[in-house]
């Protein structure tokens, strides 16, 4: 009895234990699952929380998404009205295909994407119809035969144009329809007998989808592509004068440190010419497609958009400088205080007039007239730059062999020389190492004025082929010759007036 009792106890025991474990282990599992789930979940609300910023920071995201429901829902209808669906036939899908694949978030890559669809179609359609009659005539033995040297002729050649940098940048999409559609109705049409009427209708579907496209792009809140190159060129404008004068004030004026709430916005400013850099593939597809783009706003056909790209690349070489001067700035060869605080006036001067002819040229830019300033900046920019370019060739280089030849001289003379004297020769002993860098800064911000000129001469030719309406002093100037007053009499009569205040 006493081993029987013994033998339960352990069975109960045995049991106790093995439910306690799977007790255990189904929590550990609902654990593990709550936790997937939670961080599931948590992934979820993030990306619901960024996607709802991006269309707050951009409501035409958004708006872009409700013209693509509308232009599905309207073509859809072909479908679902028996007499629209009639009318097309069966291929009423095509005019769906069409809506999803051309339709653009931009007017200008629409209409683009558009019109290359139907030349491309059609040219390739007539080609393919051609093509298909004369097989026909030759016999069923040769009509493979011609069928498919004509096909591999015509996909070749237009494989090859799109190797062409014209054809690539404006009609790429059209030659990819051209190959899709050759290659569809040539060799669909060896078995299909109405190849005529099947070309038709799919024609006809592919011109309602495209039509639909352009309506509705250019109707329901359009976003055209040269009003985002205009933005684009104009902010980068601003970020590269920013930068140039930021850099040359952080690296110059030492008496004030930003604070800790700026310092962050400053640091965006000093990088903002790094947007200008990164900016050459956006601004060239931009001028593409705003070509495409009938007259809207205050920009007329024809509007000279390529210019824009002109005016970008200037940029871009300033920019470069700019970036060769940061990091110049940023490196670790150790500057000569002195020579550092004699250049500081003469070089923060060059970099704020170099931002302030910036600055005006993307006002030139954005109300479109022309500047009255812009001439008396760019005067004023060249006289600081050459300030700063008679500093340094004034400045004694005491490392050339003559000074290194004539140093026990100096030392000589040093005893009955002036104070002035000592001053040059305490010059004279700064080494190269400790002069390099401010000198490299001095130079590059002589170079960046000269780039800061390539961006005035492509603004100005952009103000003449777009023309920009002219300054406001013209209309002053005509009004004083209407009164018949010379320059000469309205000097006279300033000083006279300054005679008699006196």
């Amino acid at each position: 009895m006493g081993g029987d009792h013994k033998e339960g106890v352990q069975e109960v025991e045995w049991r106790i234990k093995v439910e306690e474990d799977n007790e255990t282990l189904k929590r550990a599992l609902v654990g593990c699952m709550w936790a997937v789930t939670a961080g599931v979940v948590l992934k979820l609300c993030k990306f619901v929380k960024k996607a709802w910023e991006l269309g707050v920071n951009d409501p035409r995201k958004f708006i872009h998404c409700l013209k693509v429901g509308v232009a599905l829902s309207s073509v859809s209808l072909f479908y679902y009205l028996k007499p629209l669906y009639d009318g097309v036939g069966g291929n009423a899908m095509w005019a769906i295909m069409t809506v999803v694949v051309v339709f653009e978030y931009t007017a200008g890559a629409t209409i683009c994407k558009t019109v290359n669809r139907i030349c491309g179609t059609s040219l390739a359609g007539f080609l393919a119809i051609g093509v298909h009659w004369v097989a026909s005539r030759a016999g069923d033995q040769l009509e493979p035969v011609i069928v498919g040297v004509s096909l591999f002729l015509l996909a070749s050649a237009a494989t090859f144009s799109r190797f062409i940098p014209t054809i690539k940048a404006r009609f790429d999409y059209g030659a990819l329809i051209f190959i899709l559609t050759f290659s569809l109705v040539s060799v669909s049409g060896y078995r299909v007998d109405e190849l005529l009427v099947m070309a038709q209708y799919r024609m006809s579907t592919i011109l309602i989808g495209s039509s639909l496209c352009i309506i509705v792009s250019m109707i329901l809140c359009p976003v055209w592509a040269g009003q985002e190159l205009y933005v684009l060129v104009t902010g980068n404008l601003d970020k590269l004068a920013n930068s140039l004068q930021g850099c040359v004030t952080q690296y110059f004026d030492c008496t004030e440190a930003p604070e800790a709430e700026n310092e962050e916005e400053t640091r965006k400013q000093l990088l903002g010419y790094k947007c200008v850099l990164s900016s050459k593939a956006t601004e060239e597809s931009m001028a593409n497609l705003a070509r495409w783009e009938p007259a809207h706003g205050r920009f007329n056909f024809r509007h000279p958009w390529s210019q824009y790209v002109k005016i970008g690349a200037s940029m871009r070489s300033c920019a470069s400088c700019i970036d060769a001067l940061i990091g110049c700035i940023n490196s670790d060869n150790e500057t000569s205080d002195d020579m550092k605080r004699n250049m500081s006036s003469i070089s923060m001067k060059v970099g704020t007039n170099s931002a302030r002819v910036i600055r005006e040229l993307a006002t030139t830019i954005r109300n479109m007239k022309k500047s009255s300033k812009v001439d008396i900046l760019v005067t004023e920019m060249n006289s600081a730059a050459q300030e700063l370019r008679n500093f340094l060739n004034s400045y004694p280089n005491m490392l050339s062999p003559s000074s290194q030849n004539n140093a026990k001289d100096t030392q000589t003379e040093a005893a009955s020389s002036s104070d002035d004297d000592d001053d040059v020769a305490a010059k004279r002993e700064i080494p190269l190492i400790e002069i390099i860098q401010v000198v490299t800064v001095a130079s590059l911000l002589i170079e960046t004025v000269t780039r800061v000129e390539g961006i005035v001469e492509a603004v100005e030719e952009l103000s003449d082929l777009a023309k920009f309406q002219p300054p406001l002093c013209v209309k002053s100037k005509q009004h004083t010759t209407d009164n018949k007053f010379s320059p000469i009499q309205q000097k006279d009569d300033e000083a006279m007036r300054t005679l008699q205040i006196v």
